[in-house]
């Protein structure tokens, strides 16, 4: 035999000993050890409470579903909100001042003065200088000048609250001292 037909014989029969089982026999014994020992842990289910009903026991109260009880809480609505229409009715049927066009915040007191007797207040307006006097108009809350003084312009205001009803509230816009740039 040459040394080429010994070569090539080698080469042939060596990737038949990468077939072989090797380890694989042990392997696959342990992998049937482990299965065998291993049991799985199941905590078991409680039972489950038996439901008890209750009796309602509240016999001489009102009874939640009452036809009484829901006249009574529409009557108490129905004059809540005649209460709180009377409050705006007045103020949406009058003509619109000018100065009602403009936010409180936009406008400034810068001075007052008292003319014939009747305190006036200077408002400085986009530049502008408005006087006004006790029962004007000013902002878009529908506010009104109830009082006058040297330093600040006393307001009541109508606006509506968090669960929609009409409500008064005093505000004071206060005198401003020096320029404002």
């Amino acid at each position: 035999m040459n040394r080429l037909t010994v070569a090539s014989l080698v080469v042939a029969v060596l990737p038949l000993f990468g077939c072989g089982s090797g380890g694989e026999d042990d392997l696959r014994q342990w992998m049937a050890d482990e299965r065998a020992q291993t049991k799985p842990r199941v905590t078991p289910l409680t039972e489950p409470k038996q439901f008890q009903p209750a009796l309602y026991t509240a016999g001489d109260g009102i009874e939640p579903f009452n036809s009484l009880k829901l006249t009574q809480a529409l009557r108490r609505d129905s004059a809540q909100v005649a209460s709180n229409a009377a409050l705006i009715t007045p103020e949406m049927a009058r003509r619109k001042e000018p100065l009602e066009a403009f936010p409180l915040d936009t406008m400034t007191m810068v001075g007052s003065l008292n003319k014939v007797g009747h305190p006036t207040a200077l408002l400085k307006v986009d530049n502008l200088l408005y006087q006004v006097q006790v029962g004007a108009y000013l902002g878009q809350n529908y506010g009104r000048i109830t009082q006058i003084t040297d330093n600040a312009i006393q307001l009541r205001e109508i606006v509506q609250d968090a669960t929609g009803d009409w409500i008064e509230r005093n505000v004071s816009l206060a005198l401003q001292e020096g320029d404002k740039k």
